[in-house]
């Protein structure tokens, strides 16, 4: 199972073009535009209504490749001649020129940093600048932090089910929607707490240790041994000459055979031959799929000839895959061969193989393998993890909130779609035991809460009614990340977010990271901002507008 990494090359992350939007962004910038509305200060935020598969959190990710989107925001000639063909008739000639003059230098950003746990409500990000500009950024900005934070908070519930002694893997490519779909999967499945990939691409640009060797493929390509070439091997180190490798493998298989009570004349030729041929191309990295045919008898046994005779001549086999049938069962009878050949062969390191499972794994399935008895080290996951099968989008939003100065707030006849008025500032309130216990957002002008200092709230969510809490610490959630078009919070690489997620993660309190029916983490408006929603929503708010829908 080959590995490698590195550091990531910042300039690699995904480079959303600006065209990437939906057509009515630029329809809307134009109505701006030509009411002369273009340069009015705005503010919008980005949030979630609710968290994703059930559970009681998300982890927020998406930042960088946000922050590069917005440093690299220009149109081209090209980009613009385009719009002109696809806008309406009778388009301003004047608005294209406009465009080409575009870019984010007005545009000042806050963000929650990315690998932060994150809770429904809490805005994400805070976005400023012109009225047009930030409007153009709504579609590319969900697109980015939409999917990198769906399959990041997945990746974390697969490794809450997983437990911290198995390592996970990620190998969902031929799954992905795409390939930008499969790179981000693989980015951020890592960020979520995943150990390996299989993307080659991504281990290339995001420096995430990369890991393979076959499929079933290269095992069923094989018939008989007069196809294994070379034929020979030399021990490890280059101590003597070339060592003829299949006969020394007969050898072993013969007395595996003898010890296990099977008979050589069920082994598979084709079988036997393959392990031969990739053990003798990659000697030190050998770890077959096991179940092309038989596992208990012919797989199994093949492998254990081929490590014997790899350590014979001083090499170090790794393990064996198993992608199909009852993984728990097989992997208990593979950990028990491997410790009779240890015991018998006198080779102590053999019963510590590593036993790879591979096979449709969901996030139900890893909960019911920590229920059985089974020996699985590594566990392969595809599908179920890169497509989120269990709920497609994280359904992220972006509203205005502010214009001139003024809040401006969108209203529903369901509560659940309200939004939030006005700038605002959202802290982490901790207990005595530095689990997070509430989030508190406020308005951006009221002085921040205190350790120590009881304060009064309203938590979000139906027939919330007032609530007194005394917070042990207070942090501010969100930073200065982008401000007037120049990035001015470091770049994180894959392997940076994926401490600070797990940090994060270790923080909140068990209740609340249960899989199956977590406790409700609290949001709560501070008794300014809870005023403000009340009296837009009853009309009294002087110079403050609202949007009725449904």
């Amino acid at each position: 199972m080959a590995t490698c990494g590195g550091n990531e090359p910042r300039s690699v992350l995904t480079r959303v073009p600006p065209l990437l939007t939906d057509l009515y962004q630029f329809t809307m910038a134009y109505a701006y535009w030509r009411a002369g509305r273009h340069n009015e200060p705005a503010v919008f935020e980005l949030f979630f209504r609710d968290n994703p598969f059930g559970g009681g959190f998300s982890l927020f990710a998406g930042l960088s490749d946000c922050l590069l989107f917005l440093q690299n925001f220009t149109f081209s000639d090209d980009d613009v001649e385009y719009l002109r063909s696809v806008l309406p008739a009778g388009t301003d000639a004047a608005f294209f020129s406009y465009l080409k003059e575009l870019d984010c230098s007005s545009v000042s950003v806050s963000a929650v940093p990315e690998g932060s746990v994150v809770f429904a409500r809490v805005p994400l990000l805070e976005v400023s600048g012109p009225l047009a500009v930030v409007q153009l950024l709504e579609t590319s900005l969900l697109c980015l932090v939409n999917y990198a934070s769906l399959v990041c908070s997945n990746a974390a519930r697969f490794r809450l089910a997983a437990g911290p002694r198995r390592r996970l893997m990620e190998m969902g490519l031929r799954r992905a929607q795409g390939p930008d779909g499969g790179l981000t999967a693989s980015r951020y499945t890592y960020i979520g707490g995943f150990d390996l990939t299989s993307n080659a691409l991504a281990g290339r640009l995001f420096g995430i240790p990369v890991a393979g060797t076959m499929a079933h493929s290269y095992v069923t390509s094989f018939s008989s041994l007069e196809e294994v070439w070379p034929q020979t091997l030399v021990p490890c180190g280059g101590g003597g000459g070339p060592i003829d490798f299949i006969c020394l493998v007969k050898g072993w298989l013969g007395r595996v055979c003898q010890l296990l009570g099977s008979k050589t004349s069920l082994v598979r030729e084709g079988e036997l031959a393959a392990f031969l041929s990739y053990a003798i191309a990659y000697p030190q990295n050998f770890l077959p799929v096991i179940d092309s045919y038989s596992v208990s008898c012919s797989g199994l046994l093949c492998f254990c000839a081929v490590a014997l005779a790899l350590y014979e001549l001083q090499y170090r086999p790794l393990g064996v895959r198993l992608d199909s049938g009852d993984l728990c069962r097989q992997s208990l009878e593979v950990r028990r061969v491997f410790k009779e050949c240890s015991e018998q062969f006198s080779v102590p390191q053999f019963e510590s193989l590593i036993i790879v499972g591979t096979n449709s794994i969901s996030e139900q399935s890893l909960v019911e393998l920590n229920k059985k008895d089974n020996e699985i080290d590594v566990v392969g996951v595809g599908t179920h993890l890169v497509t989120c099968t269990r709920q497609p989008s994280l359904g992220c939003v972006y509203k205005l909130i502010e214009v001139r100065g003024r809040p401006r707030m969108k209203m529903s006849e369901d509560p659940e779609k309200s939004t939030l008025p006005g700038r605002k500032s959202v802290y982490r309130l901790l207990d005595a035991d530095g689990h997070p216990q509430m989030d508190l957002i406020c308005l951006s002008e009221e002085a921040a809460p205190k350790a120590g200092v009881s304060l009064t709230c309203f938590p979000l969510g139906l027939n919330k009614t007032l609530q007194t809490v005394t917070p042990a610490q207070v942090t501010s959630l969100r930073l200065d990340v982008f401000t007037c078009g120049q990035i001015t919070f470091p770049l994180n690489t894959a392997s940076e977010s994926r401490e600070r997620a797990q940090i994060s993660l270790q923080t909140l309190h068990p209740h609340h990271k249960r899989l199956q029916e977590p406790h409700d983490y609290t949001v709560a408006l501070s008794e300014r901002l809870h005023s403000l929603v009340s009296d837009i929503t009853k009309g009294n708010s002087k110079g403050s507008n609202f949007l009725l829908s449904n």
